[in-house]
């Protein structure tokens, strides 16, 4: 009879216990490739595996400004704000303190005054307002100041400080990382800045008419929208280079737009229209939506949002964008519209149509938004709470993970590298 090294009734030669042996090791790691496969969908921090490309994000906190129960302004003397670098990567429900900084910084615009370039090597913080004290009295007046921090550092390191427009405000690097754009809002400006490895220079400043509060790159570099606070409109650039050109093209906004993004593909741009210069009443407000491949570019839509959106960012995906909704949380506490915490909407883009979709509450005040490089999360500041909120990305719906991360300030604003 011939035996096989599978018949339990005989002894095992040398030979046959080594393909067993063998034989156990592949069944072995088979098995373990098949846990790891399970895992995959879940975070590191369930895992216990650090398997996630750094991802870095900036968050500047204002220690100077706050606000009574009768919603009137608290100045405090300047000195102690900070600018934070965190890593939200590694682990997106537990973010790594990176590094941190002793800058100046303010609440005051739109919560994009900070950019990081999209190689992660620099970033570019704007402190739009100082507070100074005269006659026993603090009130702010406009800086002047861009902070140049080299992120490969370490820890980061503040390698240079500019001297722009007055009140220098929301800001934006392009994709190639050779140029950014920084609104001056006291100046009725923006400045045109050469990026040259760690050596920034403004090489040029474009009159706008009036003021304005953030400017936003399109993906592809060759426009740029400017948001005009206080005409309600957005303003159309071309580049060309190193050359930024204002044709006089407006747009006809919502009330107060604050803030502009756009979709990655380039087809759409997005304003966060504020409603009540800066603040919130009690009435609904909106997002504009405008067609970038229109000739000319136009709005083709408004979705009502709710009480003051400020924040505002579309996903990497291009499939979704959130307005981050101040709700009165900083008003005085006996409005009618006063509520404790704010919120933050989802906009479902399908195409041109852009809709609401959920809503969820998060905490007092939130300001800044940033999603994770591959869009399954976001990140909000809560400038009250002095945390993140983390939220999670679940097709077209924002869901609360439970989870939040404390921060050394007050968050004015916050910014993830250039995705798009």
């Amino acid at each position: 009879m011939q035996t096989h090294c599978s018949d339990p009734r005989v002894h095992i030669p040398h030979r046959c216990r080594s393909r067993a042996a063998r034989l156990r090791s592949v069944l072995v790691l088979f098995g373990a490739a098949i846990g790891l496969a399970g895992c995959a969908g879940l975070p590191s921090s369930a895992t216990g595996a650090t398997t996630q490309k750094r991802q870095l994000m900036l968050v500047a906190n204002d220690e100077k400004q706050s606000w009574n129960d009768a919603g009137g302004v608290v100045l405090g003397p300047h000195g102690r704000d900070t600018v934070q670098v965190l890593d939200i990567g590694t682990d997106p429900l537990a973010p790594r303190l990176v590094g941190s900084l002793a800058l100046d910084n303010t609440i005051a615009g739109p919560p994009t005054n900070l950019a990081i370039n999209a190689d992660e090597t620099l970033a570019l913080v704007a402190n739009s307002l100082n507070v100074v004290e005269e006659g026993g009295a603090r009130r702010q007046v406009p800086d002047n100041r861009l902070f140049v921090i080299d992120l490969a550092a370490t820890p980061p390191a503040l390698i240079d400080t500019l001297a722009v427009g007055r009140q220098p405000s929301g800001l934006s690097i392009n994709r190639a990382g050779t140029l950014a754009l920084v609104a001056h809002r006291a100046d009725n400006s923006i400045g045109v800045l050469r990026i040259d490895g760690r050596k920034v220079t403004l090489i040029d400043t474009v009159p706008m008419g009036e003021s304005v509060a953030h400017v936003r790159f399109t993906p592809d570099g060759k426009r740029a929208l400017a948001v005009k606070f206080p005409s309600h409109k957005v303003a159309l650039l071309d580049v060309d280079g190193e050359k930024v050109t204002y044709g006089k093209v407006d747009l006809a906004a919502g009330l107060w737009p604050y803030n502009v993004d756009v979709t990655p593909d380039g087809r759409l741009a997005l304003t966060a229209d504020n409603g009540n210069a800066g603040a919130s009443d009690g009435q609904v407000d909106t997002v504009s939506v405008i067609d970038l491949e229109a000739m000319p570019p136009r709005v083709i839509d408004k979705v009502v949002v709710g009480d003051g959106p400020e924040g505002l960012a579309v996903s990497p995906t291009g499939r979704l964008a959130v307005a981050v909704i101040l709700r009165g949380s900083n008003a005085a506490k006996n409005a009618h519209f006063h509520q404790r915490n704010g919120s933050v909407v989802a906009l479902r883009i399908d195409g041109k149509k852009v809709t609401r979709g959920n809503e969820v509450v998060v905490r007092g005040l939130p300001e800044g938004a940033v999603f994770s490089a591959d869009g399954r999360y976001l990140y909000v500041g809560n400038f009250m709470d002095r945390d993140i909120t983390i939220l999670r990305v679940d097709g077209d719906e924002l869901v609360d993970t439970g989870r939040s991360f404390g921060l050394a300030g007050h968050p004015a604003a916050m910014r993830g590298r250039v995705l798009h």
